[in-house]
């Protein structure tokens, strides 16, 4: 073993500022979520409506990567993609994934699982037409996932569709929204000695069974 290997092996961390009780939580998920990502807002976490989204394609191989949460609500949580990127094409042959927060700053992890449908086309285009114009050419500039000889063809991509759309850029068929159904929440608090806060949320009926696991 190296060195630094050592060293990594090494680190240790005592988590101790906060906690979370059964009692002092709430019993629907999604107000626990609001509440805590409005906390990471308020308390100027990096990207606090940053997520892990993991995917598993039809090889059973699962992938991971970073987006962005744009809106939730009781229907699910949002976030927009281009459709024929790796995470496109495999969540349209198995629609199930799940979702991770960390907001290391509070020491806390929220994991969410459940299927994945498409936003409508009025979601999608609304949201399309609020994002800065750049980001706008960007969507039809990049062929997401895709082999590219360099960066110059992202550059001359965008170019060509800033020169044809002008200020007014159309939604590109192949970018959209996402929601995600919840199926399962989990809520973790870091604790002293390891000894970690970590309430699950799973559907049963029509309502929520609230319970504790084990850390």
């Amino acid at each position: 073993m190296s060195e630094l290997q050592t060293s990594i092996a090494a680190l240790r961390k005592s988590y101790e500022r906060a906690e979370l009780d059964e009692a002092a939580s709430h019993a629907d998920p999604l107000q626990q979520f609001d509440q805590w990502l409005n906390e990471a807002i308020a308390a100027q976490v990096p990207e606090p409506n940053a997520m892990t989204l993991a995917t598993v394609g039809s090889d059973l191989r699962p992938s991971t990567r970073i987006v962005l949460v744009k809106g939730y609500d009781a229907r699910g949580l949002v976030f927009y993609t281009n459709y024929e990127s790796r995470k496109g094409q495999e969540l349209a042959g198995n629609p199930y994934a799940a979702l991770q927060f960390h907001w290391v700053e509070l020491e806390r992890v929220v994991r969410i699982e459940g299927v994945v449908e498409k936003a409508t086309a009025a979601e999608s285009d609304a949201y399309y037409d609020s994002r800065p114009l750049d980001s706008r050419i960007g969507a039809w500039a990049s062929p997401q996932s895709r082999v590219i000889s360099g960066r110059g063809v992202l550059v001359a991509n965008a170019a060509k569709y800033g020169a044809q759309f002008l200020l007014k850029p159309p939604r590109p068929p192949h970018w959209g929204g996402y929601r995600l159904v919840p199926t399962d929440w989990q809520f973790w608090q870091g604790r002293k000695s390891r000894l970690h806060d970590r309430l699950r949320y799973r559907q049963d009926g029509g309502g929520w069974v609230r319970e504790r696991l084990a850390p």
